[in-house]
């Protein structure tokens, strides 16, 4: 196949994709990506507290 073909093939395909617009719900998308509210340091309190006991263990 001879470039041409492959550049109108790539030409089609972004003029294609240039004008496709996805339905988007951007509350789903919020609720998903969002952090809960309240919980802020949850995770950071949790993984601190068990990597410090681990190494206590290991040093005593």
């Amino acid at each position: 196949m001879g470039r041409g073909r492959q550049k109108a093939k790539h030409t089609k395909i972004a003029r294609e994709l240039k004008s496709f617009s996805p339905s988007v719900n951007y509350a789903a998308l919020e609720r998903e990506l969002g952090h809960p509210e309240g919980d802020e340091n949850e995770y950071v309190d949790k993984w601190a507290d068990q990597y410090a006991d681990e190494y206590e263990d290991e040093k005593a």
